[in-house]
């Protein structure tokens, strides 16, 4: 390396060192600071061309406008409907998943689809667009927002599918799939890989078809006789979706899934599930009996709240436990059983789980 090369790379550190002391002080400084020196060592190792430059740019731009119209929603329960853009109007599953939409939304949720034509446009219809959002991406076909979500602040365009699919899984607390083709296929499959791995935090995954249809079913019947008896999935891979053709049922399953259990996130090691009630001494027990073997270590505790929390003003009741990294479809189980627990004690509780 030249003499002249090296004292501009020492210069430019020196740049970026004054650059990253004169930020203001904010919350989100040290991930600022992060990704600005990500940026700079791509620059120092001078081995990125144009069209790299232009995937970065535009995967940022992508990002920055799904944070930016999600921002205001983040408090905000949501629901994705996945399926084909090529169903028809007047067919059965065109007619559920709009019926579905609008009965979900009457329970507090938002529904975000793929802005698109068929399934996705019943979704943004059933919801209204006051209650949906639309993820469109770039494509020369097929792929034009629906009139539902067409001129709503709440419709993203993004370029980038793998971006569009991020916000899709971080925005969702459920996930309904209706019948479609290679497209819904790659959703479901994608939605259960990431559940099942844990690099999605667990949410209930509904597939929804017409009355007596055999779409799922058949789907479903191919997972078990390939993959389950081929030894490539555990029993209870299978239990993180439910598969029905009733609104009813679709919209209890998701309700349930957040009646006692809330949501998680690591704590360093320490994985934390956070709940709407507190558990007694005897339902903490009964989990330690039953999922001693999801358990990398010591037993399931109720732990105090993290001090980082704290000053977020959470003060949900929460419990703690090592999770061993390939027993997050267990983790589906012992969620369910949590939302069974009585939550009698608390006067705030729902007349119907007492």
């Amino acid at each position: 390396m030249s003499l002249l090369k090296q004292k501009n790379i020492i210069d430019s550190a020196m740049n970026l060192e004054n650059i990253l002391s004169s930020l203001p002080d904010y919350s989100g400084n040290k991930w600022l600071k992060r990704s600005l020196k990500t940026l700079a060592k791509i620059v120092k190792k001078d081995e990125i061309d144009s069209l790299e430059w232009k995937i970065l740019s535009a995967t940022l731009k992508d990002l920055e406008k799904g944070f930016r119209v999600f921002y205001a929603y983040r408090n905000s329960r949501k629901v994705t409907i996945f399926g084909s853009a090529r169903t028809p109007i007047e067919s059965p599953e065109y007619e559920l998943a709009k019926a579905f939409a609008h009965e979900i939304t009457t329970f507090g949720f938002m529904v975000l689809t793929g802005a698109g034509g068929g399934i996705m446009a019943a979704g943004n219809e059933g919801a209204t667009p006051d209650n949906s959002f639309g993820l469109n991406v770039k494509l020369p076909f097929e792929q034009s927002p629906n009139s539902f979500i067409k001129n709503d602040p709440k419709l993203i365009r993004f370029k980038y599918f793998f971006t569009r699919k991020l916000f899709f899984l971080k925005e969702s607390d459920a996930i309904v799939l209706f019948p479609g083709g290679f497209g819904t296929q790659d959703e479901a499959f994608e939605t259960i890989t990431l559940c099942q791995t844990g690099r999605q935090p667990p949410i209930p995954l509904v597939l929804m078809d017409k009355p007596q249809g055999n779409y799922w079913h058949s789907w479903h019947n191919y997972i078990c006789e390939h993959l389950l008896e081929g030894g490539y999935i555990q029993p209870e891979d299978t239990q993180i979706y439910t598969i029905t053709d009733n609104i009813a049922t679709a919209c209890e399953i998701i309700q349930q899934f957040y009646r006692v259990y809330h949501s998680c996130r690591y704590v360093k090691d320490l994985f934390v599930i956070k709940l709407n009630y507190d558990l007694t001494t005897n339902q903490i027990e009964q989990l330690n009996l039953e999922f001693q073997d999801i358990l990398i270590k010591g037993k399931i505790e109720l732990i105090p709240a993290p001090k980082k929390l704290k000053q977020e003003n959470i003060s949900l009741p929460q419990i703690g436990l090592y999770l061993q990294p390939r027993k997050f479809s267990r983790l589906y189980q012992m969620i369910n059983l949590i939302n069974t627990f009585s939550c009698e004690n608390y006067p705030y509780c729902p007349p119907q789980y007492r």
